[in-house]
């Protein structure tokens, strides 16, 4: 079986040399050690030494050569914005106080799907609609599972500290 043994950022590695992608969802998107299916069928073995978050446009380096390209599938997700700038600022503060994965973007913050969550951005004035896109939330400061340092300790080193 092939075996992904590294990853290489998005921007980094040569896409002439991509054999494949992986489309995945954002819980699949850290990982070690897992068996994997291409979207062109190519079955393959991910091994890399520890965990990694793999972001869209990464490239899972293959022994034997070549590259697959990561993608983040589309998931359902509730999309979140503010009257204003102040307004975005404090509903993003209220999701952060709360340790949910959130991706922040300039104009929207993307969340999963929690009716007691919505129900209180509604409250705190917030515009929520249900979405269906890639999600790829923020690392938090304390090393949670998708933060990236972006250097390496003699190839990639642990995401993720506990």
């Amino acid at each position: 079986m092939k075996r992904a043994i590294e990853v290489v950022r998005a921007g980094r590695w040569p896409v002439a040399e991509r054999t494949d992608t992986v489309t995945l969802l954002f819980d699949d998107r850290y990982r070690r050690r897992l068996r994997m299916l291409g979207d062109g069928g190519l079955d393959f073995l991910l091994d890399l030494v520890e965990p990694v978050v793999l972001h869209t446009g990464d490239g899972l380096r293959l022994e034997e050569g070549g590259f697959v390209e990561v993608k983040a599938a589309d998931e359902d997700l509730v999309e979140v914005r503010g009257r204003d700038a102040a307004s975005f600022a404090r509903l993003a503060w209220h999701l952060g106080n709360r340790h949910l994965p959130t991706q922040i973007d300039s104009d929207r913050i993307l969340i999963r799907d929690d009716h007691v969550i919505v129900d209180m951005l509604k409250g705190l004035g917030a515009d929520v609609r249900k979405v269906r896109v890639p999600f790829d939330p923020e690392g938090g400061a304390y090393g949670q599972h998708n933060h990236d340092t972006g250097h390496r300790h003699g190839g990639l080193h642990a995401e993720r500290h506990g």
